[in-house]
C-alpha cells in the first residue's frame, strides 16, 4: 500500500456477493475521479472478507487483502467483466468460529462472532478516510451497520436481481436481462425443432424482476416468480394451451430461483448457508419442467409432452458488460466520488425515476423489494401485465 496518502484523503473501494458485469467500470470511474480529485485508492479484495484479515502490523505483508489502485490498473479491467478485486459472501458481524482469521482465533472463539470492532481498527490503521462497497443488499447492509458505527460510507447498489430497495437501477441487471432474452430466444430453435415445452431457469432469490422482464419483452410465454406461489396444475394447463396456440408448437416458461409451487417451499441445493443466512437455490426449473411433463397428458389427448429443462445459472452473470451496464457505473462511480467531495456520506448512489440520484443508506434494510404482483403480475395467468406503462420507469417496475 502506499506510504503517502492523497492529499484529500483515501477511498477505499471493495465489491461485495456475486459477480455481474459492470463491477469494473465502476472501480474505474471511481479511481480515475478520485484521482484527479486528489485522493489516493485502495482495493479490498474479497469484499468484506479483506477487512477481517488484515494484521495490524507496519511490517506485515497485507497484499492478500488489500492493494493500490492505480489509473493504468484500473484501465486494464475496465471492459471486462467480474471483479479484479474478487468477492466473498463474508458478514463481518455474524463469522463462524471456523472463518475466523487465525491472528484472531485467541480473541474470538463463539460459535458465531461479531468482528465488526477490528474491521473500524482495520479500516483506521489502513488510514482509509472513505469507504465506497459495491454490491447488492447483503453487502450494502454491512455497510449501514459501519455507518452507524461512525465509518464514513458512500454505496453502489450492483446486483443481477435488481432487488436493492431505494433504486431503479442495479449494476448488472440489463446484462442479465439481456442475455436471458438471447439466450432464451437462441434455445427455442431446439424447442421449436421438437415441439417441446422449455423451463428456463433463472436468478431471482426473492424477487422475479429477472424473469418477470425477458418475458415481458417475449423471451417467454409465461413466468414464475417468488413473490407468487404457483399451482403447477393451472401452469401446466396455460403452457400447453400456449403450445397448442403456437404454429411452431412450442412454449417457453421462465422460472425464478426463488419461485416456490403452491404448497412448497423455495428449492435448496445442499443444507450449508453462507454467512447472511442464505442457502444455495436451484432446482425449481427440474421441478416444474418434470411435474408439466408428468400433468401434460391431462391436457394433450392423452400423450406426455417432451420438455427441455435448462439452468442459465452463470451464463448471464459472467462476460463483459453489456451498454448500460458500461454507462450506469461510470455515472454512478463518478456520483460516489461527488458525495466525498461535498462530505456527503451515509448514502447511496441511485437511479429513480430516469434519473440519477441517492438515498440515505439505511434506505437498504429499510424494506424489501420485490415485484408488486398487483400491479406488474398477472397471478392467475403467470405473466406480465400489458398495461398501465405511462409514467413507469424505464425497466417498467421501480423503487417503490
Amino acid at each position: 500500500m502506499r506510504a503517502q496518502k492523497g492529499p484529500k484523503g483515501r477511498i477505499a473501494i471493495l465489491t461485495g456477493g456475486g459477480d455481474v458485469p459492470g463491477l469494473n467500470p465502476a472501480i474505474r470511474a471511481i479511481t480515475y475521479r478520485a484521482i484527479r480529485e486528489g485522493f489516493d485508492v485502495v482495493g479490498i479484495r474479497r469484499g468484506w472478507a479483506g477487512l477481517i484479515e488484515v494484521k495490524r502490523d507496519q511490517e506485515a505483508d497485507n497484499s492478500h487483502a488489500v492493494m493500490p489502485l492505480t489509473k493504468d490498473l484500473v484501465e486494464s479491467f475496465a471492459r471486462t467483466g467480474g471483479t479484479f478485486l474478487h468477492s466473498s459472501r463474508t458478514r463481518p458481524s455474524a463469522v463462524p468460529g471456523k472463518d475466523v482469521p487465525d491472528i484472531m482465533k485467541n480473541r474470538y472463539s463463539g460459535e458465531v462472532n461479531d468482528l465488526t470492532s477490528e474491521v473500524i481498527a482495520n479500516l483506521e490503521f489502513l488510514d482509509v478516510d472513505y469507504l465506497v462497497p459495491i454490491g447488492g443488499d447483503d453487502t450494502l447492509s454491512y455497510g449501514v451497520e459501519l455507518e452507524r458505527n461512525g465509518v464514513p460510507v458512500v454505496a453502489v447498489p450492483k446486483t443481477m436481481d435488481n432487488d436493492v430497495p431505494g433504486t431503479d437501477y442495479c449494476i448488472g441487471f440489463s446484462t442479465c436481462v439481456s442475455r436471458t432474452i438471447n439466450l432464451a430466444n437462441q434455445m427455442r430453435t431446439s424447442a421449436q425443432s421438437h415441439e417441446r415445452v422449455m423451463v428456463v431457469e433463472v436468478f431471482g432469490r426473492y424477487a422475479g424482476y429477472t424473469s418477470l422482464l425477458p418475458t415481458l419483452a417475449g423471451a417467454a410465454h409465461r413466468c414464475l416468480i417468488p413473490e407468487s406461489p404457483a399451482d403447477i396444475e393451472k401452469v401446466t394447463e396455460i403452457i400447453l394451451e400456449d403450445r397448442a396456440n403456437n404454429p411452431q408448437r412450442s412454449a417457453t416458461v421462465l422460472v425464478s430461483e426463488g419461485a416456490t409451487l403452491a404448497g412448497g417451499e423455495m428449492s435448496i441445493l445442499g443444507g450449508e448457508k453462507d454467512m447472511f443466512g442464505h442457502a444455495k437455490l436451484g432446482g425449481i426449473g427440474q421441478q416444474v419442467s418434470a411435474l408439466i411433463k408428468q400433468l401434460s397428458p391431462k391436457y394433450n389427448d392423452g400423450r406426455k409432452v417432451d420438455m427441455i429443462a435448462m439452468n442459465l445459472g452463470y451464463l448471464v452473470r459472467s462476460g463483459d458488460p453489456d451498454s448500460l451496464d458500461s454507462i450506469v457505473p461510470l455515472v454512478f462511480g463518478n456520483l460516489a466520488v461527488d458525495h466525498i467531495l461535498r462530505g456527503d456520506t451515509g448514502r447511496m448512489v441511485a437511479l429513480r425515476n430516469g434519473r440519477y440520484d441517492s438515498v440515505p443508506i439505511d434506505t437498504v434494510v429499510a424494506y424489501k423489494k420485490v415485484v408488486d404482483v398487483e400491479r406488474f403480475y398477472d397471478a392467475e395467468r403467470y405473466r406480465p401485465t400489458y398495461d398501465a406503462f405511462e409514467l413507469q420507469p424505464m425497466f417498467v417496475v421501480g423503487a417503490s
